[in-house]
């Protein structure tokens, strides 16, 4: 939920309409004794409270300035003492004017964040003036901090709405933008403001999602019509300044100083009323972002002055204001620039035709943000050369003209290229915004014959030579090779039962450690304890290692046994890689007896080794694997990187096992806090019968909900028939996971 400050009426209404109005300074200190008194007898008291202490509706007698206060607000008005500022809830017509000292005696409310005075009984004992406001830092006022207080700020005026008893006034001040409410200076054309640097003295306001008490906005009203200082007004007409090239917004310049609008000119090449609209001359292109519901054709000359700011570290000129030329209409021609430049952000916001494959058509509705009027978008995802990026069609015809392109058609898209760059200056995504419907032309429909196509033909004419020709001698060496498997097997069991031995073994040797470490009280319990976690985290780690393994040899073995007679070149690869298998599966029997990190291949980072590892068990599959790291890659724990690798084996295992899918995805996404792994396939998903658990000899979604456990947080299994499934586990980085939780699961 969020506060429309702009909406026309009155401005204390439009603030607290739908929401809680919170005013005073919140402090999270306990006061007891302030409790245990019988009056509460200054500001400061009261917001010292906790909601607990508040909600008891203790008794107040304050006295103070009024600092705030209008006829529309309903009674309700400001207060301000010697130590503090806060709201006083009244609920009569009746009001007191800024500058009166008041005497208030009521009750205290939690509020929506921070403690207020209700069922005031009020009484005028005198005037006097206005506190002076305190010149605080920005941050600190728009932290929610100062609400209640009487506060100065210097800014520049971005907008100016007229109300009914007040201006609302958009001020840009370090960074940020906030709306003050101050009166219609006089013999003031309000919209000459814009672009003037002021000083403002007021009462700041907070405005509070009540539901959740957290701070949406900071507002100031301005009860004095000297409280509003004009510091530098803004140039009588900036249109009579001279105009810039538009590639020269964000370059240096000794002659404009901060804050001051900038004039410049250009031919429209894209138009969004109310929202943006996207001008380019012999210099380039440049976003111009206005709330003008003014409507260009494409191809007009306009002026417009703004302001300059970046988004997405590109430039923009904001809070703009047009004016159209009387030169006549000339549409700009798109130019044929190389990929590289495009990726190197040499044409943001110009006017570009690029040749590229069509991969997909959708539609989609969105809502204009300076209009709010519904409007469809058809998107065109396409690709050159190594590049995806999608084309945003929305004049109204784009939805039946496009939607008959067929997928993998050749196209030329002319349109606006639209770019955005990340701190490394490197190109996050790319849009060509199409103006019309002559900005898409086919060049060429796609070939009836296609790869896939062709690829099936040939497959079914191989599967019946090889039927028809290599029978029986197929069979044989497939026999052939299933003994050689057997006895593989049988040695692998072999070793796999003196492995279990030996750390039966181990689990003695820890099981009497722990006996002359407890008492005698509980030493069965921690002995039954620890036998139980130890033999959890060997059977959880015989699952992961060798069971993977065997299953990645028995997929490389059938692979052979398929390929031995039609290429036998290819047979013995993969028989290499099970050979391989067999000796990584030595290694890992070897560390789970010694209990070493079973962290896969140590000189690698976690998202190397999900690709080392996911490449040894779908290579022979049909399965296309792909590993993608997102965020700040960088070491986890031990504990984290462990069990997320073998989360992911076990859920990539699943799939080549279970799910009868062609793709799978692994993806890491690095956040500030936390990492995100996220395993998706496009199988059948899972079955409602199909999910054996320890009873069936299938450990696999029962093993990824304990190492989730483990690591302190929950396994996410989203799924739907014939619609893939999805494996979601989060994990905070900075939390703590002690020896117990991952022994005991």
């Amino acid at each position: 939920m969020r506060c429309r400050l702009t909406s026309r009426g009155d401005p204390f209404r439009s603030v607290i309409r739908g929401q809680a109005f919170a005013v005073g300074l919140s402090l999270a200190i306990c006061c007891p004794s302030l409790v245990r008194a019988q009056v509460l007898t200054n500001a400061a008291d009261v917001l010292s409270l906790s909601a607990e202490q508040a909600a008891r509706k203790l008794p107040i007698s304050v006295r103070g300035v009024v600092t705030a206060a209008e006829a529309s607000w309903g009674g309700r008005f400001f207060l301000q003492d010697a130590t503090s500022g806060i709201f006083v809830g009244n609920r009569s017509e009746a009001h007191p004017e800024p500058g009166d000292v008041v005497e208030v005696k009521g009750f205290s409310y939690p509020g929506a964040f921070a403690p207020t005075i209700i069922d005031p009984v009020w009484e005028k004992v005198g005037t006097a003036p206005l506190p002076e406001g305190r010149a605080v830092p920005i941050e600190q006022i728009m932290s929610g901090s100062e609400d209640g207080q009487r506060v100065e700020i210097v800014g520049s005026i971005r907008a100016v709405e007229v109300l009914k008893a007040n201006l609302d006034v958009e001020i840009a001040s370090g960074g940020f933008r906030l709306h003050v409410f101050p009166k219609p200076p006089e013999n003031v054309d309000p919209q000459s403001l814009v672009g003037a640097k002021v000083r403002v003295k007021g009462t700041a306001a907070a405005s509070f999602n009540a539901a959740l008490r957290r701070l949406v906005s900071v507002v100031i009203f301005v009860p004095l019509p000297t409280d509003f200082i004009i510091e530098q007004t803004a140039t009588a007409n900036p249109f009579e300044e001279p105009t810039v090239p538009l590639n020269s917004i964000a370059q240096y310049r000794r002659d404009v100083p901060p804050g001051r609008r900038v004039h410049v000119k250009g031919v429209v090449t894209l138009k969004r009323p109310g929202e943006d609209l996207f001008l380019m001359d012999e210099t380039g292109g440049l976003q111009v972002r206005s709330r003008q519901v003014q409507s260009f054709a494409v191809g007009d000359v306009i002026e417009a002055v703004g302001f300059p700011e970046f988004d997405h570290f590109l430039p923009v000129l904001d809070d703009a204001a047009f004016k159209k030329t009387s030169e006549p209409a000339a549409r700009a021609k798109p130019k044929r620039v190389p990929v590289t430049e495009i990726q190197g952000g040499l044409h943001h916001a110009g006017l570009v035709s690029r040749e590229a494959r069509l991969l997909d058509v959708n539609f989609q509705q969105n809502r204009s943000r300076g209009t709010n009027a519904v409007r469809s978008k058809t998107v065109l995802m396409l690709q050159h050369q190594d590049l995806v990026f999608t084309a945003e069609a929305l004049f109204p015809e784009s939805r039946t003209r496009l939607a008959t392109l067929p997928v993998g058609s050749l196209l030329e898209v002319s349109g606006v290229c639209f770019t955005e760059s990340g701190e490394d200056k490197k190109l996050r995504s790319l849009q060509v915004l199409l103006p019309d419907a002559g900005s898409v032309r086919l060049l060429k429909k796609p070939s009836w014959l296609t790869p896939r196509r062709l690829l099936v033909g040939l497959g079914l004419l191989l599967v019946i030579l090889v039927g028809a020709v290599g029978w029986v001698v197929t069979v044989s060496n497939r026999n052939r090779v299933l003994n050689g498997l057997i006895g593989e097997k049988e040695e692998a069991q072999k070793e796999l039962q003196l492995a279990h031995d030996q750390l039966e073994e181990r689990v003695k040797e820890r099981t009497a450690q722990l006996k002359f470490q407890i008492t005698a009280r509980k030493e069965s319990e921690v002995q039954y304890k620890a036998v139980l976690a130890e033999r959890t985290r060997l059977a959880q780690e015989i699952h992961d290692t060798l069971e993977q393994t065997l299953t990645g040899i028995a997929l490389q073995l059938d692979t052979t046994s398929k390929l031995f007679e039609a290429k036998p070149e290819r047979a013995n690869h993969h028989l290499e890689l099970a050979r391989d298998l067999v000796a990584q599966s030595q290694v890992d029997v070897r560390r789970s007896v010694w209990d070493l990190r079973s962290r896969a291949l140590e000189q690698f980072d976690l998202p190397g080794a999900m690709v080392s590892s996911g490449k040894q068990l779908t290579d022979g599959t049909n399965i296309r694997f792909e590993v993608t790291a997102r965020g700040r890659v960088r070491p986890l724990p031990e504990i984290i990187e462990e069990n997320l690798l073998r989360i992911a084996q076990e859920a990539l295992t699943n799939v080549i096992k279970h799910s009868q899918a062609t793709a799978a995805e692994i993806e890491l996404d690095y956040g500030p806090r936390s990492v995100l792994l996220q395993i998706k396939d496009n199988g059948r998903g899972i079955q409602p019968n199909g999910c054996a658990g320890p009873g069936e000899g299938h450990f696999g979604l029962l093993g990824i909900s304990e190492r989730a456990k483990r690591l302190g947080t929950e396994a996410i299994f989203q799924s739907a028939a014939g619609q893939g499934t999805t494996v979601r586990v989060q994990v905070a980085i900075d939390q703590e996971i002690t020896s117990a939780q991952v022994e005991g699961g």
